[in-house]
């Protein structure tokens, strides 16, 4: 048995949902958000058989996918005279995947 843990964007999550609430899978969903572009994020913990881990990645690879978008940082610059500078290309999105060892699992 293995522990998923996936952190995913926010605006991914409803299809990632669907998608593994119609695989069968249950997972407990909680509330987070990133350091860098301080966007919501939500946190997945899923135990899964070991079977079926590259099933669970596939799913979530293919509703969670990396994209570019430009973010202002909006922050004048007080030393040019208020200056503000242009948005900056990031990438965001996707997902960060924790797959771990699980040694026991109880359901009760």
């Amino acid at each position: 048995m293995k522990l998923i843990l996936a952190i995913v964007r926010d605006d991914t999550m409803r299809a990632l949902n669907e998608t593994l609430t119609d695989a069968g899978y249950m997972f407990t969903k909680v509330a987070s958000s990133g350091g860098f572009l301080k966007l919501g994020n939500t946190t997945l913990l899923m135990g899964v058989e070991d079977a079926k881990v590259e099933e669970v990645l596939m799913m979530i690879k293919d509703c969670c996918k990396t994209r570019q978008e430009y973010m202002s940082l909006g922050v004048p610059i007080p030393s040019q005279g208020g200056f503000v500078p242009p948005p900056v290309k990031v990438a965001h999105g996707g997902a960060t995947v924790f797959v771990m060892d699980v040694e026991s699992f109880i359901k009760v």
